[in-house]
């Protein structure tokens, strides 16, 4: 009945909101504009993005508030990972310019669609409803589809996007199905109510644990962990550079606070479960990422196995948080932060790896085999080191924010007991840290296969140099992002 409509309270959703409204915006400005002021999308997304973080910064409170019929929810988590989202999308955007431009890929539909995805993330991180959470996913999924195929006149491109679409398809189907056998053992799709729902013990258990499979099989195939990461390898090497950044970075964070959503937030009581399926998965993807990733000559492929064994190590941390019944509440703190942190370190160092990469390609050329880093050293010295040190941090050498990322990644699973699991992980961290000092060696001790001067511009080079400090400096003083992720963790669970 319409008298009976309450107004929802739009202020936890002003950021959302905010971003659709802009990506409206940008849609008729780009219409209207023409190619000869093409640059009118890419300035006017950046702004976007800009004002959605002012927005989300002011919107900032301590206490969690829940809106759209407890369908979405605005905490310190959210908060934190919406901010990291748009710093992630903006350095996806600048780094990208330059190539995109040189291959007349630069058009409005590419920011388009970034828009988009990153509004999906924003509704997937904010989802307190099992429909709110699949239309975010959904909506992230289909702009990344479209994003793969962006440059139609390559076979490699389409044929990754076809590969991509089918599998996603797939796996949203499994999410779904497991979505509905929790609402069939619930009755609800509030997540607070499905926790309520399995507490009080009036769930059909079985039923439950089947759902459960479905749920841990959808969220493993948007994270890309073994054995549902097939699609990574061939999406990260068909699609076009700035779009296998765009891929490999702020989803990750929308993954992790989907994953932090269902299996903390609304069945924890099933942890037991779930525990022992992220344990199978972190150690397959630990070591399939790392062996796997020695035999690759192309980057982009070595850096999709490597991102494989990074969310390998997050599932650890968030299997970590269950250790018993009787467990500090602070020890469950201690393993979502740190899964957290890793999610964030991970997405710096990504954007920091393909960052180089984006930088060294050029019109006509790209820069994706390892032999195109020889003598990277002689051509320049700077990004060299900046290459230097994202791939150190990657291997978790210390003292970058790699190292501390994995080292409280471990601490939390000692902490939970899992010492076996711990072995296996620092046994495979030491095997892959080959092939990322494999890049090392080729920048500093190998003569340049390629003289040609490095060029960019201004904005991507300040960048990229703060992109690489920052994981220096993340290392050196880690206790403020730790901290940062801790409070935001124990504010909203």
């Amino acid at each position: 009945m319409l008298n009976n409509f309450v107004m929802p309270d739009l202020y936890p959703a002003a950021p959302e909101l905010f971003l659709a409204t802009m990506a409206c915006v940008i849609l008729l400005v780009d219409l209207f504009a023409g190619s000869r002021r093409r640059w009118l999308a890419g300035t006017l997304t950046q702004l976007a993005l800009i004002g959605c973080a002012a927005i989300t910064f002011l919107n900032y409170g301590e206490a969690a508030s829940l809106t759209f019929s407890n369908m979405f929810i605005d905490d310190p988590v959210s908060d934190l990972l919406k901010l990291l989202v748009y710093v992630s999308v903006f350095g996806v955007l600048i780094y990208g310019r330059d190539y995109l431009a040189e291959r007349d890929l630069d058009k409005g539909e590419y920011y388009l669609l970034v828009l988009f995805a990153t509004l999906g993330m924003m509704v997937m991180i904010s989802a307190y409803n099992l429909l709110t959470l699949y239309l975010g996913l959904e909506m992230l999924s289909l702009s990344l589809y479209a994003l793969v195929a962006i440059d139609r006149d390559s076979p490699r491109a389409t044929e990754a996007a076809m590969k991509y679409f089918v599998l996603g398809a797939l796996a949203s189907g499994l999410l779904l199905y497991g979505m509905s056998m929790i609402y069939g053992a619930t009755g609800t799709l509030e997540v607070g109510l499905i926790a309520q729902a399995l507490q009080d013990g009036i769930a059909n258990r079985t039923i439950l644990v089947f759902g459960l499979v479905f749920l841990v099989a959808g969220i493993a195939f948007k994270l890309g962990v073994v054995p549902f990461h097939m699609w990574i390898p061939d999406v990260y090497h068909g699609a076009p550079t700035a779009v296998t950044l765009f891929i490999a970075t702020a989803p990750k964070l929308a993954a992790f606070a989907m994953a932090l959503r269902l299996l903390v937030s609304g069945l924890f009581a099933l942890a037991d479960e779930w525990q022992t399926m992220l344990m199978l998965m972190a150690v397959l993807s630990i070591g399939v990422g790392n062996l796997a990733a020695i035999a690759q000559t192309n980057i982009k492929r070595m850096l999709a196995y490597s991102g494989i064994s990074h969310m390998g190590f997050m599932l650890l941390a968030l299997m970590s948080g269950v250790a018993g019944r009787d467990v500090d509440p602070m020890a469950l703190v201690n393993a979502y932060s740190s899964a957290m942190y890793y999610s964030i370190a991970y997405v710096l160092m990504s954007l920091g790896a393909f960052g180089v990469v984006l930088l060294l390609s050029r019109a006509g050329y790209e820069a994706e085999n390892l032999e195109d880093f020889k003598g990277l050293n002689k051509r320049s010295p700077w990004f060299a080191a900046m290459m230097m040190i994202t791939m150190l941090s990657m291997a978790g050498i210390p003292f970058f924010v790699g190292f501390f990322a994995k080292f409280s990644v471990l601490l939390a699973a000692v902490a939970a007991e899992h010492l076996t699991v711990v072995v296996i992980a620092v046994i495979f961290s030491l095997i892959g840290a080959y092939y990322y000092l494999r890049v090392v060696k080729l920048m500093y001790f190998d003569p340049p296969a390629d003289s040609a001067p490095i060029r960019a511009s201004m904005d991507m080079r300040v960048l990229l140099s703060a992109n690489g400090l920052a994981i220096a400096l993340l290392g050196l003083f880690p206790n403020a992002l730790m901290m940062l992720c801790t409070v935001a963790v124990l504010r909203s669970l």
